[in-house]
Order: structure tokens, then sequence, then C-alpha cells
């Protein structure tokens, strides 16, 4: 018995060891994928970027003047080409707006009010709508264009 077994190993009855060896592991990093991701991220941002700016449609007259730059979402009163008031994305009468003012502001508001008018309006209406902020005591009260060539 012995004998046949040690025939059958020497004849190559037995494993053979790959003469390759192991394989190496894969040090490629498929990126792919990842581009692919990151495309579909920037396409889905471009389509829905434009959708987010969020307000009252109006055309803003255009000056030559530099954007104000501030940290925080200003408080905007708006007024549109049909004459309608806005206070952020709300439609408020002409009398609401200094009481709405006066409970956001609580006992002080120190951050500057922006009155943005479409220029097709009266600017005796945005005028109307600056005089009742400022005699509320509001002393930050700011007109809203767009910048020429934009």
């Amino acid at each position: 018995m012995g004998a046949s077994l040690q025939a059958n190993q020497g004849a190559g009855g037995g494993r053979r060891r790959r003469s390759r060896g192991r394989r190496a592991p894969m040090a490629e990093i498929n990126v792919t994928p990842f581009v692919d991701v990151m495309l579909v991220l920037l396409i889905i941002f471009m389509v829905t970027a434009p959708l987010l700016t969020v307000g009252v449609p109006i055309e803003l007259p255009k000056t030559e003047a530099k954007q104000l730059s501030t940290g925080k979402e200003p408080l905007t009163i708006t007024l549109d080409s049909k004459g309608g008031i806005f206070l952020q994305e709300t439609k408020v009468a002409l009398d609401d707006i200094v009481p709405k003012l006066k409970k956001i502001a609580g006992t002080g508001y120190t951050d500057p009010i922006y009155v943005r008018g479409d220029k097709g309006i009266d600017y005796g209406a945005v005028m109307q709508v600056m005089g009742r902020i400022s005699s509320a005591g509001f002393k930050r009260v700011s007109l809203v264009t767009d910048v020429e060539g934009s």
C-alpha cells in the first residue's frame, strides 16, 4: 500500500502548484462610477438652482452701482408691475406694511429693509411705501436695482 501511494505522488497524481504564483491584489482605483455620480449631481444642481430663487417676479431698473453683500437673508418689500405689495413673498395691503414690520422687528430692527420696485411701476407708489416705512421708525430703508449690462 505504501508503495502505491508513493508512486502516485511521484507521477503527478497530487495537486500541482501553479507556476504563475498567487495573484497580486489590484492596486488601481476605479474612478468611473465616482465620476458618473458627480456628473449626475452636477446636472441636478444646475437644473434646480435657478428654481430655488423664490420671490415675486419683477423687472428691476438697471444702475451702475455695486452690489451689496450681506450674510443673512434681507427683509424685502416688493412692488410688482400690477401694483401689488409683497412682504418677502406674502402679499400685503399698504396699510398693513408698518404693523407687520413692527411685529417682525419686535424691539428694534437694525438691518436694512430693501424695497424692490418693478421698473414699470409709478415712482410715487414706491416713495409712498418707503415713506410709510421711514415714518414708522425704520431708518435703514434701501432701494434695490439690477446692475447695468446684466
